[in-house]
C-alpha cells in the first residue's frame, strides 16, 4: 500500500484500530468511545478490530509489522507497551523500536474487586485473608502482561500471596466470570468496573490511586484502607507502525486530541472512571516520554515481583 504523499490525502479509506483484547474490555471500551468520534473528525470510518490472545502481545507484534501507511493503528497500555519488556523478554516487538506514538487516550485508575459474597469486608480483612488462603483461591486477569496481570502481581508480592492465576482473553470476560463467581477477584482498571461496582454485582475494596475517583466516591483509595504502599496506575494510548510519516501522525495525533476534547466523549469516560489527559500530555513526545518512564517504572518492580513472593511493606501480616 502506498503511503499518501500528503497529509491532505489521509485518509481515503478506512481506519483500523487493533484492541489486542476481546471485546468488552476497558481497552475496548476506551478504544470504541475516542474512535467513533474520531471518524467523524477525519471523515472515514476509524473501526476496531479485536484480536485477543497472550496478554495482547500477539496483536501488537501484529501490529508493528502493518504498513506503515497510517490506516493500521494500535490501542495499547501500560501492559502491552511497557511491562512487556520485563516480562516477555523474547518478545518479537519493542515498544520504543517498533511503534511511534499517536496520542494518550486515558487513563484507567486500578480497582482492587472481588465476587460478590468473598468474605472479607475491608482491604484490610482481604489482605489478611488472601495471605491466610492463597493456595485455595484464583485471581483473573486477562493473560501476562496485561493489566489485569501486572497490577495483581504487583499486589500479591505486597501480600506475600500465590494465588491459582484464571487468564481470560481481555477483562470483559474475566469480569463476567468474576460477576459471575467463577473467580475469586481480580485487580481491574476503573473503565471496566464502574457499572458492576454501583449494581452491587461485584465487591470493591479499594482504588489504587491517591485521591477518590468522582465516579466511585463511596471507593476508598488504598492509602486511606491502609495500603499506600500499593498504587497502579495505568492508561490507555493510541500508536502506529515505526516509520509511519509524521505528517500522518499529526493528522491522527489532531483527530484523538478533538476527540478528547468533544463534550459527549468527555462525559462518558469519565463517568466510567477514566481520566482524560490534558493537552500537553496528548502530543506524541508526551507518549514517548511516558513508555520510557513506564518501561524504567515498572522493569525492577516487575522483575522483583516475579523472582519473589516475599512480603515487603504490606501492614497486615
Amino acid at each position: 500500500m502506498t503511503v499518501p504523499a500528503r497529509a491532505s490525502d489521509y485518509p481515503s479509506r478506512q481506519v483500523t484500530v487493533i484492541v489486542p483484547f476481546a471485546a468488552g474490555g476497558p481497552t475496548d471500551t476506551v478504544a470504541r468511545i475516542v474512535t467513533a468520534q474520531m471518524s467523524k473528525s477525519l471523515g472515514q470510518n476509524v473501526a476496531v478490530d479485536n484480536r485477543a490472545g497472550a496478554g495482547g502481545t500477539l496483536a501488537t507484534s501484529l501490529a508493528s509489522r502493518a504498513a506503515a501507511d497510517g490506516y493500521t493503528l494500535i490501542a495499547g497500555h501500560m501492559g502491552t507497551h511497557a511491562a512487556v519488556v520485563s516480562l516477555y523478554p523474547t518478545l518479537n516487538y519493542h515498544p520504543k523500536r517498533d511503534f511511534e506514538p499517536v496520542s494518550l487516550l486515558a487513563g484507567t485508575p486500578i480497582v482492587i474487586l472481588a465476587r460478590k459474597d468473598f468474605p472479607p469486608k475491608n482491604l484490610e480483612e482481604f489482605a489478611v485473608y488472601i495471605r491466610a488462603n492463597t493456595e485455595r483461591l484464583n485471581v483473573a486477569h486477562a493473560g501476562i502482561g496485561s493489566v489485569s496481570y501486572v497490577s495483581c502481581l504487583v499486589l500479591h508480592r505486597q501480600l506475600g500471596a500465590r494465588p491459582t492465576g484464571v487468564p481470560f482473553s481481555g477483562t470483559g470476560p474475566a469480569m463476567a466470570a468474576l460477576v459471575a463467581g467463577e473467580v475469586d477477584y481480580m485487580c481491574d482498571q476503573i473503565v471496566n468496573a464502574v457499572p458492576h461496582i454501583k449494581s452491587g454485582a461485584i465487591k470493591a475494596y479499594a482504588i489504587a490511586m491517591p485521591e477518590r475517583s468522582p465516579s466511585l466516591p463511596d471507593v476508598p483509595t488504598t492509602a486511606e484502607a491502609g495500603m499506600p504502599s500499593f498504587q497502579a496506575r495505568a492508561w490507555v494510548a493510541m500508536f502506529a507502525p515505526k516509520g509511519t510519516p509524521p505528517s500522518l501522525i499529526a493528522v491522527l495525533n489532531a483527530a484523538a486530541s478533538r476527540a478528547l476534547d468533544d463534550d459527549n466523549v468527555r462525559s462518558t469516560l469519565q463517568a466510567l472512571g477514566a481520566v482524560i489527559p490534558p493537552p500537553e500530555q496528548r502530543t506524541p513526545g508526551a507518549l514517548a516520554d511516558l513508555v520510557d518512564a513506564e518501561i524504567d517504572r515498572l522493569s525492577p518492580v516487575l522483575w522483583q515481583a516475579a523472582n519473589s513472593t516475599a512480603h515487603i511493606d504490606s501492614p497486615w501480616k
